[in-house]
């Protein structure tokens, strides 16, 4: 590949990257922008709470808007590509995982996507990634039905001969 090449592709890496970032940060700040004082604030723990509550949820200013509360985490990460892939996480009060997006737009990451268990407690789904995709980062997002999460998947192809 030569240099003029490898800057483009890089360049075309970068921006698709930038584009995903932008999107999911327009859509979380536009959930957030969207919720009003309609929702009351959680009470906050006080301060001589029992041990156990210091797991506790953290305080509603804290917490991330209503409409983004799923979380997903994805494993292996980093990932090499054609590699399989798992998909876990908590919907965070939505009804269940009804959808997985990894990429964005034209430029989709995942193929052979099933959904194992749409639990909203427990969700997982698993799968593979494309071949054509090299060393870089992309969103992974789900939908649970009321709720949404992203994560971010690494992704490095290993030197040749591993």
């Amino acid at each position: 590949m030569s240099a003029k090449s490898s800057i483009l592709r890089h360049g075309r890496l970068v921006a698709g990257t930038a584009l995903a970032a932008a999107v999911i940060a327009g859509g979380t700040i536009g959930v957030a922008a969207a919720a009003t004082s309609d929702h009351p604030a959680a009470p906050v723990a006080a301060a001589a709470a029992p041990a156990a509550a210091a797991v506790a949820q953290p305080p509603a200013a804290e917490q991330p808007p209503e409409g983004a509360r799923a979380t997903v985490k994805v494993d292996p990460n980093p990932a090499a590509p054609g590699g399989d892939v798992t998909i876990t996480g908590n919907c965070g009060g939505g009804k269940g995982l009804k959808k997985v997006i990894g990429g964005y737009p034209g430029h989709q990451i995942l193929k052979d996507l099933k959904i194992v268990d749409a639990n909203p407690d427990a969700f997982k789904a698993t799968a593979k990634l494309t071949t054509k995709i090299g060393n870089g980062v992309g969103p992974v997002m789900v939908d649970c039905d009321g709720e949404a999460g992203v994560t971010l998947l690494v992704t490095h192809t290993p030197p040749a001969g591993e």
